[in-house]
């Protein structure tokens, strides 16, 4: 597989099957990843691995903790401007037509939202954290190493979906992987096999026309 094949197979698998990932394949995807773009090669990145029965109990874990956390930053920008609020929704309602979902059907958008706290049944979850200190430009790091993970795992016929939910549960998170004080949780990413019967994975997202969004001067 070359670079655009897997760039344009990566998507958010929201339903994955529960056939299992051996912790080896992750560590060499990991390995892998690290070699992305680092300034100053700082790899701010800080990774927890929960895979197999760790994430059995995990899940068991959760359940037993608050439901909701105060985020430790913003998942996105207050107010949010065009045409980036309208991108935000038209993906949002896209994703609940594939699976039959009104949009005045409040409960069943809950249901849905709930199956983060599921990892959408993968068998396994990698959780990026970042050191404290690190400022935008490691963030935007940490970005790089997580979509070249992301690209990997495709190449390696495995689906991916990052969830920046984890961060209004970070505390849960944090207790369960032991991450250290000065280590703040940016996001998890569910990992195992993409269910290609499952309805919403059907969903491919639209981007913007590249003259939207790009200035060429000659």
């Amino acid at each position: 597989m070359n670079v655009v094949d897997a760039v344009h197979k990566r998507m958010s698998v929201r339903q994955f099957t529960s056939q299992p990932i051996d912790t080896s394949v992750i560590r060499k995807l990991l390995a892998d990843a690290s070699r992305s773009p680092s300034g100053g090669n700082v790899q701010p990145w800080r990774i927890y691995v929960v895979n197999g029965g760790g994430l059995t109990r995990m899940r068991e874990f959760l359940a037993t903790q608050p439901p909701l956390d105060e985020p430790e930053y913003n998942i996105y920008p207050e107010g949010l401007t065009e045409p980036y609020k309208t991108n935000r929704f038209t993906i949002g309602e896209q994703m609940y037509a594939t699976l039959g979902i009104a949009r005045e059907d409040k409960a069943g958008r809950r249901q849905q939202f709930a199956h983060n706290n599921d990892f959408f049944g993968a068998p396994a979850a990698v959780f990026c954290y970042v050191d404290r200190q690190m400022d935008l430009p490691q963030w935007s790091d940490l970005g790089m190493f997580l979509q070249t993970f992301m690209l990997l795992a495709v190449e390696n016929g495995l689906g991916t979906c990052a969830q920046e939910y984890w961060s209004v549960r970070h505390k849960s998170v944090t207790e369960f992987v032991g991450a250290p004080s000065n280590e703040m949780l940016f996001c998890g990413i569910a990992l195992g096999y993409a269910d290609d019967a499952a309805p919403i994975n059907t969903l491919k997202s639209e981007r913007m026309p590249v003259d939207q969004f790009a200035t060429f001067i000659e």
